[in-house]
């Protein structure tokens, strides 16, 4: 088999993974309330984290995003970290493009500046203007689960649809950072665009 059959195949198979990943989270059963709460938002992060590890599939980065081949793809959890170890289980032994997939948590943005993809969480709603503004040079992924975020200049947002996990996308803000969102993702996911003044909820 040639390479670019091969590369044809690969392609094809991350995108029924992903689909099959998107089923999942029609059908993820997620009660507020309930009695076992704790374990409802450990399936929801666990679920998350799939998604995280399928973003990175579905978007190009521009090269200057990584320093060299060697370079690891570096997954930055900023704030309060709602993943626990299911990210790291998610993602360990698993490569992009060659490129190592490695986690990095940090409470400080500074600390993540080697990063391709920064999850900002909840935890940070009362600085996310100044972060999305710090980061607005960079081609950083930028993914939240806050309401707003994705209109207020953030690249994907979370959000739960009754029982469902859904995502929102601003390829806009993307585009501008020099990052590429695959049609196959945006075909997934709702479509927003910037809007001046939006709230963070």
């Amino acid at each position: 088999m040639n390479l670019a059959l091969e590369n044809v195949f690969s392609r094809a198979a991350r995108a029924v993974r992903f689909l099959l990943l998107c089923l999942a989270a029609s059908s993820f059963a997620f009660t507020p309330g309930q009695s076992d709460a704790e374990t409802t938002v450990s399936k929801e992060y666990q679920l998350k984290a799939a998604f995280l590890y399928n973003f990175v599939q579905f978007v190009q980065w521009p090269g200057n995003a990584f320093t060299n081949a060697q370079t690891p793809f570096v997954i930055g959890i900023l704030g309060d970290d709602p993943f626990g170890a299911a990210l790291d289980e998610t993602v360990q032994g698993q490569t992009v493009l060659d490129h190592k997939l490695i986690v990095q948590r940090a409470k400080r943005l500074e600390d993540l500046r080697d990063c391709q993809l920064i999850f900002v969480s909840k935890s940070e709603k009362s600085r996310m203007a100044d972060i999305l503004s710090t980061l607005k040079d960079r081609p950083v992924l930028t993914v939240s689960e806050t309401q707003g975020f994705a209109s207020h200049g953030g690249m994907i947002n979370f959000y739960l649809d009754g029982k469902k996990v859904r995502f929102e996308l601003n390829p806009e803000a993307a585009q501008q950072r020099g990052l590429k969102i695959s049609s196959q993702l945006l075909s997934l996911g709702k479509i927003v665009e910037s809007e001046p003044g939006a709230t963070l909820k």
